[in-house]
């Protein structure tokens, strides 16, 4: 059995190195998500003529599943956005107020503790159908690789 010289263990250590430099360009250098409480009156407030939004939390499982949770506060007669479709998923919650829902063309009148699993890929968008804010609560699961 012979002992790798210097120069082929510095061989191999560079070659690794630049293989986890690639891993992480590729795949990003998330660290997993820590446990965490968040209270909302604690949380930044991205405003816009429309809506409220308060990040939660954003990042990866222990197993490389990324998730995102946001609150939202959306305006009477308002919709966040145009329908739209994506490759994640998304979980929506609804705590206050009523939206008007449409997943995969079929639309629903949805009011407090209403939930609505929007599957990948399926067209998708809601409008505050209200007289008051409609406050919400969006769960991103997985990406759009």
């Amino acid at each position: 059995m012979s002992m790798m010289s210097r120069r082929g263990a510095i061989c191999v250590a560079s070659s690794l190195l630049a293989a986890a430099i690639l891993v992480i360009r590729i795949h990003g250098a998330q660290a997993t998500l820590p446990s965490g409480i968040f209270s909302s009156d604690e949380l930044k407030v991205q405003k816009n003529s429309t809506t409220e939004i308060r990040q939660m939390f954003t990042g990866m499982t222990h197993s490389g599943y990324r998730i995102d949770l946001h609150e939202t506060s959306l305006s009477a007669g308002q919709v966040p956005h145009a329908p739209h479709r994506h490759v994640h998923e998304e979980l929506l919650l609804l705590r206050e107020g009523t939206l008007e829902v449409t997943v995969a063309m079929k639309t629903s009148r949805l009011g407090p503790g209403s939930a609505v699993y929007i599957a990948s890929n399926d067209e998708h968008g809601w409008k505050n159908i209200g007289t008051s804010p409609a406050k919400y609560f969006v769960m991103a699961l997985g990406d759009d690789k």
